[in-house]
């Protein structure tokens, strides 16, 4: 079913507002009060959780019983773990591994 201009921009400013009040509630909860220790440790401590989660996530179905299997997987992970430990950059790591992993899918294995 295609979707009308109108439901398109519909969509696009739900996302936009829910963006922007994620972006705004913690100045409206802190204001200028010192962030509480439990919500600097969640800070420091959940991007990593999330990180660790999605690559379970992407890993779980790996078959190795075939060549082809794990090792586009493997050779994915580890560019973007590479990647991500020389130059600190996310997007750049993210990007790297994602296009590795179609390389290797769509013109080796």
């Amino acid at each position: 079913m295609p979707l009308s201009v109108t439901r398109s921009l519909l969509i696009i400013a739900i996302c936009a507002i829910c963006t922007f009040s994620e972006r705004l509630f913690p100045f409206l909860l802190f204001g200028n009060r010192k962030v509480p220790p439990l919500i600097r440790y969640l800070g420091k401590i959940l991007p990593m959780a999330v990180i660790a989660t999605l690559v379970v996530y992407c890993l779980r179905h790996i078959d190795v019983a075939s060549f082809s299997g794990f090792v586009p997987e493997l050779l994915a992970t580890a560019v973007t773990a590479g990647l991500h430990l020389l130059k600190r950059n996310t997007l750049l790591s993210v990007v790297g591994g994602t296009l590795t992993y179609m390389l290797l899918v769509q013109l080796v294995f």
